[in-house]
């Protein structure tokens, strides 16, 4: 990395990620996710990832990750650290006789950078403006950070109106179309059959999304999970995630019009997708 981009690209270490690896055939990992999850997994290459989601049966949101390949072509997800377990969990129950392993990678960590210039990793799958991932073990993403400017990463995706794993992705509760999956680039609607595909071809052609996540401007103190009422006093959301005055709401659309408040006395500004 040349002197002249130090200055414009910023990076930080994300302590919530971790790495879940699948090791077998390759064929058998892609064909096995594949059957699973929201997008098409066949389109992961050295240099794309595929960000995606695991859904409930009934087709709730349960999990969401990015998905790439190391150096041997095998197969990892970039997944929220607190979801890893169960994530590993489900994915072994589904599993069965198929010749794979499927491990949590304790050796490795995950490092996000973006601004201009030329940055380390894969591109962020989910928007340009994320900039990009890094895979590797700590000295390697240490000696990466080192070269660039410390950033707030947790701001940056919410300027974005990007949702975190667990804070704005609730496991059990909502769908991927409510949370901005097309718009994420984390849902194809081409690649056939998955676990709760059908649901969500439902919402996609025959449903008017009533509620979902959207972009706020918060005015005040609020922690996350407050409730958001309208003028009238009617429930309109929960606040979501939000640093410095931007955050993530789920709002039920026909109510989040006028002035909406918390009960700590925040207001809320609707903002956008």
């Amino acid at each position: 990395m040349t002197t002249e981009l130090q200055g414009a690209i910023q990076g930080a270490f994300l302590a919530d990620r971790r790495i879940l690896a699948l090791e077998g055939p390759r064929a058998e990992q892609v064909d096995f996710l594949n059957a699973l999850v929201s997008n098409d997994v066949r389109r992961v290459a050295p240099e794309r990832a595929v960000y995606a989601a695991l859904l409930s049966p009934q087709g709730k949101y349960l999990a969401d990750f990015l998905i790439f390949e190391d150096a041997e072509g095998n197969l990892r997800l970039d997944a929220d650290a607190a979801q890893i377990g169960d994530l590993l969990k489900r994915l072994t129950m589904y599993r069965l006789r198929r010749p794979l392993k499927l491990r949590v990678v304790e050796d490795q960590g995950v490092a996000a950078f973006w601004g201009e210039g030329v940055k380390p990793g894969l591109p962020d799958p989910r928007d340009p403006a994320l900039g990009t991932r890094l895979y590797g073990a700590l000295p390697e993403l240490e000696a990466a950070l080192a070269q660039v400017r410390p950033g707030d990463h947790d701001a940056h995706r919410l300027a974005l109106g990007v949702p975190a794993s667990g804070r704005d992705l609730i496991p059990g509760d909502g769908y991927i179309l409510e949370a901005g999956f097309e718009r994420l680039k984390g849902v194809d609607f081409r690649k056939g059959c998955y676990v709760g595909q059908e649901i969500v071809a439902r919402m996609k052609h025959k449903t008017e999304l009533r509620k979902g996540l959207a972009r706020v401007r918060v005015e005040g103190e609020a922690p996350e999970g407050a409730e958001i009422r309208n003028a009238e006093g009617k429930p309109a959301g929960i606040l979501r995630s939000h640093r410095g005055g931007i955050g993530l709401a789920d709002l039920r659309f026909d109510r989040a019009e006028g002035l909406l408040t918390t009960p700590e006395g925040a207001i809320i500004q609707l903002e956008g997708p």
